[in-house]
């Protein structure tokens, strides 16, 4: 099929795209990468009355270090996040769950920002993201603000973006050394959306407890969510296999609401939460305490 007819706009600078939002009213869209975009449109699961690409504009695209966190450019591509040393170092996890997007074709083109703001909830992106507490930097022609992953993604495909704003860059803290973290994903085939998939971070006090946890999971519930009851069992506790496997029950059981469809029922669902959860704290605290 054919998208409906919309008019266009290839801004060169961030001022003209914010006069653009705030004149354009609810039904425009922000072409990044189009990997997610352009299908919608075609299939007129998507009418924007105006789509503004943002490939011609320069300062939406860099990576850098600050104050104790990586800030990535809403059009850093895929591909240069997965392949940047910095990334490597500062957040392992985002750099182990990089390959997991879709196919390499997908991420030379694909936007680090794009991803977010889309808000799959079967994008492995937004996951990790509140697996690790970034923050998002929202701007429209009124100014700008900053809102926290765990309050940014809201529903369905929706995010705290209001219609007038642009995603300028998010800040995610640099993962501490000797944290433990690991991402794990079952899917059909490789490059396939995720039937399930489980990002984890924690960190170990002095004494091998563990202090702080964040699990955030992919493709179990309408939105990108995190699993607070499992990582709250794992506060106070030494890592173990009952305590790893117990956990991944609750989450499994009383945190997700899976949806059956082609791919795999509520219950195949709620099976793999359990058993790649476990796998991937496993994981997590073999690097912690290694």
């Amino acid at each position: 099929m054919k998208p409906a007819a919309f008019d266009y706009q290839a801004p060169s600078d961030l001022g003209e795209v914010l006069e653009l939002l705030a004149e354009g009213g609810d039904d425009v869209k922000l072409l990044a990468g189009g990997q997610s975009l352009v299908p919608a449109m075609n299939f007129r699961l998507a009418r924007p009355s105006l789509l503004i690409d943002l490939n011609g504009v320069p300062d939406l695209s860099y990576l850098h270090e600050e104050s104790g966190e990586l800030v990535i450019g809403a059009m850093t591509r895929q591909r240069q996040v997965e392949r940047s040393p910095l990334v490597e170092k500062r957040l392992p996890l985002v750099h182990e769950t990089m390959p997991w997007i879709a196919h390499q074709q997908i991420r030379n083109r694909g936007t680090f920002g794009g991803s977010l703001a889309h808000a799959d909830p079967a994008a492995e992106l937004p996951s990790v993201v509140l697996a690790l507490e970034g923050r998002f930097h929202l701007r429209s022609r009124n100014g700008d603000r900053w809102v926290a992953a765990d309050d940014f993604f809201q529903g369905l495909f929706e995010t705290a973006r209001q219609p007038d704003e642009i995603l300028v860059e998010v800040a995610i803290p640099f993962q501490k050394p000797g944290s433990g973290w690991a991402f794990e994903e079952m899917a059909r085939r490789a490059g396939d959306f995720a039937m399930v998939g489980v990002g984890v971070s924690f960190e170990l006090a002095a004494g091998g407890a563990i202090e702080k946890a964040r699990i955030g999971l992919v493709s179990v519930a309408d939105k990108p969510i995190l699993a607070p009851r499992a990582a709250a069992m794992l506060i106070g506790e030494k890592p173990s296999d009952a305590l790893f496997r117990a956990a991944a029950a609750t989450c499994a059981q009383e945190e997700i609401d899976p949806t059956d469809d082609l791919h795999a029922t509520i219950d195949y669902r709620r099976h793999l939460t359990a058993v790649l959860l476990r796998r991937a704290l496993e994981r997590a605290a073999a690097r912690a305490t290694a």
